[in-house]
């Protein structure tokens, strides 16, 4: 209503819109500039008289009428924007859009912080699983009516249910003058309600215990105990002949052993799939295991999200070099686990060396891609702490923690990895993948197939079973090795020798048997052996045969398959 200069109402309404104060602050709050048209001037700012109401801008005395809802000017401007509606919607989409950032970010973050407690746990220490720790005890249970109350089955006394007398006012006075005290006579009556009472429940303890359903309870008791116990005998008797099977290098015992341990070290990261199966050769006593690694897409690629001046919501991406370094930690750690596990249940030394091979399995791809491949002799395994000390992520706040030093010990696993000589991918997003270092293929390996470290343990074997000692590996490398040995006099391989031994389908030249009889001379041995699993050229064979190189002793493949079944007992493919 509006007021005439008596201050009479004149009958006419005056429609106000609420004061722009809140929006301005929205605006500003927002980083955005608020409309000049809209935006309250200091002289307009409004006074303590002028307070907005719960239900009005302005205050009770000025709120609009009823005609001011169905204004058609009103109206017209909230549908076109041009009134304080209108202006809401700009306000109220960048918020909406905010909030969608925000929520964005948070799932983003989430799926780091996912990552970080698999690192983590990914690192924890590894139980070992060998036979000691697999034995079950047996720990009989006693029937229950032998138990605690074994004690109380003895018949009440009344001894033990008599109240104490009360003590005597005079020393001199008779003992029946005691009797006449109230007190205890109650106390008396009520020991010997309790000891009939105990006496009842005794005797019917004892008649029940005598009965065919208390003898049939009894029996069952002792029958099932009697159960439990050869389960348990049975089953460690099963657990020892698994054990001698070990012990005599059986495929299926040293394979099962190691699969029972690689299944437990992932119950840590039960979440995780990364299952790894172990293969034995007891040709080279080694063991090779396929690790399945984690999914590519397990690592976050994006760092959160952001908005854009013109509202729209843009993803900010992580440096592909931090992405590919936290999917290689992850490898790495894994690796190290599955190795340790490995290197924890092998208490009776079976084993002569691991080679380890981690593919990346991805669906519709033709074959599995192999990121990373190690293969360590037992001397390097037991030389290595195979799992670093625990990261940043368990003991700082990744925020407080210097990113240098963070970075440093997170690749505490990769450098660990790269000590035991392992290849491990330089980008795994790239899908650059490495040779493997042996393949668990067909049951009789051929020579190709094995390992750098499993030739050269081959060699060992079958020229120290056939007599010569102090063995000593000089140089090696994936194509062969070269050592010195000593045979006793009398055995078949007497003296000092200079062994060099390579695989390969090259055929080995003249050459070569002129540098094995120089090393010979430097090393002041007697004999050299050149041993190949391939083949020797013809100016090789007369070499060897001349006057001057008749100390080099020459071994092709065929000796080589021979040297396995005389010495070893076990076949060998030597070439392909």
């Amino acid at each position: 209503m509006q007021y005439s200069a008596d201050g009479q109402p004149d009958g006419t309404t005056t429609a106000q819109f609420p004061q722009p104060g809140f929006l301005a602050s929205v605006f500003r709050d927002l980083g955005a500039d608020p409309d000049p048209d809209t935006a309250p001037g200091p002289d307009t700012a409004p006074g303590p008289d002028s307070a907005p109401g719960p239900d009005s801008a302005s205050g009770p005395d000025c709120a609009p009428g009823p005609d001011s809802a169905s204004d058609p000017d009103a109206a017209s401007d909230r549908e076109t924007g041009d009134g304080p509606s209108g202006a809401e919607e700009p306000v109220a989409a960048h918020a909406r859009a905010a909030a969608l950032t925000h929520h964005r970010t948070l799932t983003v973050q989430a799926e780091h912080d996912r990552l970080a407690d698999l690192l983590r746990r990914a690192a924890l220490p590894v139980s070992a699983m060998d036979f000691e720790s697999q034995l079950r005890r047996y720990e009989p249970r006693p029937y229950p009516a032998d138990g605690s109350n074994a004690v109380a089955e003895a018949e009440p006394r009344w001894e033990d249910f008599a109240p104490a007398e009360p003590p005597a006012a005079d020393p001199d006075a008779a003992p029946t003058r005691r009797l006449l005290d109230s007190g205890y006579q109650r106390e008396l009556a009520q020991a010997r309600l309790a000891h009939q009472r105990a006496l009842r429940e005794w005797r019917t303890r004892r008649a029940e215990a005598g009965s065919p359903a208390a003898d049939e309870s009894r029996r069952a008791h002792e029958e099932a105990e009697a159960a439990r116990a050869r389960a348990v005998r049975e089953y460690n008797e099963s657990l020892e002949e698994c054990r001698r099977a070990y012990r005599l290098a059986e495929p299926a015992a040293v394979e099962s052993l190691l699969e029972r341990a690689l299944a437990a070290a992932e119950t840590a990261t039960q979440d995780l799939p990364a299952p790894c199966r172990a293969i034995f050769r007891p040709l080279t006593r080694t063991a090779v295991l396929d690790l399945d690694l984690p999914p590519l897409d397990l690592v976050p690629s994006l760092t959160g999200y952001r908005l854009a001046p013109g509202g729209d919501i843009v993803p900010v991406p992580r440096p592909p070099a931090d992405r590919a370094i936290d999917y290689l930690r992850l490898v790495a750690r894994l690796a190290l686990r599955a190795l340790q596990a490995v290197d924890a249940v092998e208490t009776d030394e079976i084993l002569a060396g691991v080679v380890l091979n981690g593919w990346l399995r991805e669906p519709g791809a033709a074959e599995p891609l192999c990121l990373v491949s190690v293969d360590a002799d037992r001397d390097a395994l037991a030389r290595t702490r195979l799992l670093p000390p625990a990261g940043p992520y368990e003991e700082h706040d990744a925020e407080a923690y210097d990113a240098e030093e963070r970075d440093a010990e997170q690749d505490e696993a990769l450098v660990r990895l790269r000590q035991l000589g392992a290849a491990v991918t330089p980008d795994p997003y790239a899908r650059a993948g490495v040779e493997p270092a042996a393949r668990a293929g067909a049951a009789v390996p051929a020579a190709p197939d094995l390992s750098a470290n499993e030739f050269a343990q081959l060699v060992c074997d079958l020229l120290t079973r056939g007599g010569l000692a102090d063995w000593s590996v000089r140089l090696r490398g994936p194509a062969g090795l070269v050592a010195t040995g000593e045979g006793a006099p009398g055995s078949a391989l007497p003296g000092r020798w200079v062994v060099w031994a390579s695989r390969g389908a090259a055929e080995v030249a003249a050459e070569e048997i002129r540098t094995l009889a120089e090393a010979v001379r430097e090393e002041s041995a007697e004999r050299g052996l050149r041993l190949t699993t391939g083949r020797f050229a013809d100016e090789a064979l007369d070499l060897a045969a001349g006057e001057g190189h008749r100390h080099i002793h020459l071994v092709d493949g065929d000796g080589v398959r021979e040297l396995a079944m005389t010495h070893l007992g076990l076949p060998l493919v030597a070439g392909r």
